[in-house]
C-alpha cells in the first residue's frame, strides 16, 4: 500500500504548494520546505514559483522565496521570463532591487527586463529603468523582432521613461523587423508630446553640414 501513498501525498503537497502562492501564505511555504517539498516545483504550465507569485502580487512570498537560497532567481517560464522580468512589468522596485542582489540577470537574449520595466506606465517606472541601467542594462537591446526599449516606452511607458531613455544615450534612430523607430510608435500611439521629444532628439543626432 505504501507505493500507493506516497504519489498522493506528493500530489496534496502540490496543491497546497500552489494554493500558498495564490494565498501569499509563506507560512504554508515554509511548512513544506520543512517537510522536504521543493520550492522550484513548477505549476502545470511549468511556471516557476517566483513568477507565478510575482504575477500574483504575492509579495509576502516573493520575499519569502527571495530569503531562500536554493531557489533559483533565474528560472524562467516556457516564453522565456524571468522573475526579474515580471518585477519590471509591474514597477516592483523593491523586488527589481532584490532580484538583482541575488544575481538575477539584467541582460539576456531576446526580450529583457529593461523592455518589460520601459513599457510599465506606472509611477515606479523611471526608478526601476534607473535600477537595470546602473547595473549595465544594455539600453538598445532587440527584442526577437527588433524592437527596442524605447520603442516600447514610446508606445506603452511612462512618458518620464521616454525622455530618460533618451538622455541616457538611447538611439532613436533604430528600426525594428516591420521597419518602424520609436517615432514610430510613439505616433502609432497618440502621444504627440514623446513623439516630439524623440524627434527633438533624431534630429540633435543628424550629422551636421559642412560649409
Amino acid at each position: 500500500m505504501i507505493w500507493s501513498v506516497i504519489p498522493l501525498a506528493r500530489a496534496n503537497s502540490f496543491d497546497e504548494f500552489f494554493r500558498a502562492i495564490a494565498a501569499d501564505s509563506p507560512r504554508t511555504l515554509q511548512t513544506l520546505a520543512n517537510r522536504g517539498f521543493d520550492l522550484n516545483t513548477r505549476n502545470e504550465k511549468s511556471d516557476p514559483p517566483l513568477v507565478l507569485a510575482l504575477r500574483l502580487d504575492a509579495l509576502k512570498v516573493v520575499e519569502f522565496l527571495l530569503s531562500r537560497p536554493e531557489v533559483d532567481v533565474e528560472a524562467r517560464t516556457a516564453q522565456d521570463e524571468s522573475p526579474l522580468m515580471l518585477a519590471a512589468l509591474k514597477g516592483r522596485l523593491a523586488q527589481c532591487e532584490a532580484l538583482i542582489q541575488r544575481k538575477a540577470h539584467v541582460n539576456k537574449p531576446g526580450w529583457t527586463p529593461l523592455h518589460y520595466a520601459a513599457s510599465h506606465p506606472g509611477e515606479q517606472a523611471p526608478a526601476v529603468v534607473q535600477l537595470l541601467l546602473d547595473h549595465h542594462a544594455y539600453i538598445d537591446a532587440a527584442s526577437p523582432n527588433g524592437s527596442t526599449p524605447l520603442m516600447l516606452a514610446a508606445m506603452y511607458g511612462n512618458a518620464k521613461v521616454v525622455a530618460q531613455l533618451l538622455d541616457a544615450g538611447a538611439d532613436a534612430s533604430l528600426k525594428n523587423e516591420q521597419g518602424l523607430t520609436a517615432l514610430d510608435f510613439a505616433h502609432r500611439a497618440g502621444r504627440p508630446t514623446e513623439a516630439e521629444r524623440i524627434a527633438r532628439s533624431i534630429r540633435g543626432n543628424a550629422p551636421k553640414g559642412q560649409w
